[in-house]
């Protein structure tokens, strides 16, 4: 089979992750597996960018191939983002330019329509992942408006890893309700993808016209993002709708010894560790790592005589020391075995957000037999067994919280069960092998109703 996905990098976390595992597991099974990205980090081969088809003036050629070239200096040499953003923006394309500057969402990416002409052949199916993102502040790497066209060219799924297709710009609503209307007046442009002027109206009825034309194979992680599909204007475009939650590789996280992982990362084996893993993880707007440092606060005032220390995996680095413990940062980690030395090295796994769809970490985690204190928003609680693989809090909660780590940092036994059992159920219904499974199965039965019926009736 065929497979072309379609995703903002090819390194990088939540639904990077998602398709890039994919793309590995697919691979190891023999299918012809590729992966179309709006900026590639890595060397893979079957990883192309979705802009490198040269249908781009010879300017935006050169304009890109210029900013290419800075990346690596992007972080030590002072201004080169900007430089970048600038290069990818109104020096390229002044109408992209534009389209920024007056709050609409950019679409203006004209390599897109050449997707299908693959190095391998015209694939048997598309699977696009996140639509939107890239390094430039208001993203953007994939044109929209080609959809309907593409979903006609070949079969297309599309998994949804947060709401941004269902809004006039957010990647998150945050608990607004107006993308089940229409978007406009809206109450906070600076929710990322930012825009700068209140353009998501239009942003939002460009959407609409697009899926009213297109035929789309909907698959989301939770049950709770496919209610939010269904009740949003993308629900037309449903050829047939799949909850398929993510899956981990088992071969990387799995149970294993705490001392050892401890000694790896010269973490104290008398401490009592806390663990909380995110992308951006003190700045991302979605997570809630306010909560997470007051809960902290408060084991260690009601666990005096305990070390008590917080690892906090995905940005910046260095520590903030509290009475008894110590909050540790550890920056981003590219290396999956270490990032489960971290997981196998705490006692509890702590996430917290104020909108979260299925979090790879809370996965992770379980599977390496981990319990896990989470804040009960959109999709977590379908990841947390309450009681049995962990304990659920109301958001924003911190005493919530602190009471149940407490918990469990107090009782060994309690831990010990919660982490045997996270494990045995996180191989049963989180194997990365069998969300490979279920997609191929999908894909296969769409091209065969494809290619005989000629349409798919809606299913979920």
């Amino acid at each position: 089979m065929r497979i072309l996905q379609v995703g903002t990098y090819d390194r990088g976390g939540g639904a990077e992750a998602v398709a890039w595992q994919l793309l590995e597991e697919y691979r190891r099974r023999g299918h012809k597996a590729t992966l179309a990205v709006g900026e590639k980090r890595g060397t893979d081969p079957d990883v192309f960018l979705v802009s490198e088809g040269g249908r781009h003036g010879k300017w935006e050629q050169l304009c890109y191939q210029f900013a290419r070239q800075l990346r690596p200096f992007e972080g030590k040499v002072r201004g080169v983002w900007q430089l970048r953003k600038a290069l990818h923006t109104w020096v390229a394309s002044p109408k992209q330019w534009h389209d920024l500057y007056v709050g609409k969402e950019s679409f203006d990416f004209p390599d897109t329509w050449r997707l299908l002409d693959s190095r391998q052949g015209r694939p048997d199916i598309v699977h696009c992942h996140n639509l939107h993102g890239g390094w430039i502040s208001h993203g953007g790497y994939f044109d929209l408006r080609a959809l309907p066209w593409l979903s006609r060219q070949v079969p297309t799924v599309v998994t949804l890893h947060d709401t941004w297709l269902l809004s006039g710009h957010c990647a998150y609503t945050l608990g607004c309700e107006r993308w089940r209307s229409g978007c406009g007046e809206c109450p906070d442009l600076t929710i990322y993808p930012t825009v700068s002027k209140d353009s998501t109206a239009f942003n939002w009825h460009r959407k609409k016209d697009i899926y009213a034309q297109s035929s789309l194979f909907i698959s989301t992680p939770s049950r709770w993002l496919m209610a939010q599909v269904e009740q949003s204007m993308l629900a037309p475009a449903i050829a047939e709708a799949k909850v398929v939650p993510n899956g981990v590789d088992l071969t990387v996280f799995c149970p294993g010894e705490k001392a050892d992982a401890r000694a790896l990362l010269q973490i104290p084996q008398q401490d009592k560790v806390l663990l909380f893993v995110a992308n951006a993880a003190k700045s991302n707007r979605f997570k809630d790592f306010r909560t997470i440092r007051e809960a902290v606060l408060l084991v260690g005032a009601q666990l005096r005589t305990e070390r008590i220390r917080l690892i906090v995996v995905g940005e910046g680095a260095g520590s903030e020391q509290f009475g008894n413990g110590e909050v540790l940062f550890v920056p981003f980690e590219q290396d999956r075995r270490v990032i489960a030395r971290y997981y196998r090295a705490a006692d509890v796994h702590v996430h917290a957000a104020k909108s979260d769809t299925f979090p790879n970490t809370i996965l992770e985690a379980r599977a390496c037999g981990t319990p896990t204190v989470a804040t009960a928003v959109d999709g977590i609680p379908e990841q947390v067994e309450e009681g049995r693989t962990g304990f659920l809090v109301p958001p924003g909660d911190a005493a919530a919280m602190a009471a149940r780590v407490v918990q469990l940092l107090m009782n060994d036994a309690l831990r010990a069960q919660m982490g045997i059992e996270a494990a045995k159920t996180a191989s049963r219904l989180f194997d990365l092998r069998l969300q490979a499974e279920i997609y191929m199965d999908w894909y296969q039965h769409i091209i065969e109703r494809q290619n005989g019926a000629g349409t798919v009736s809606h299913a979920s």
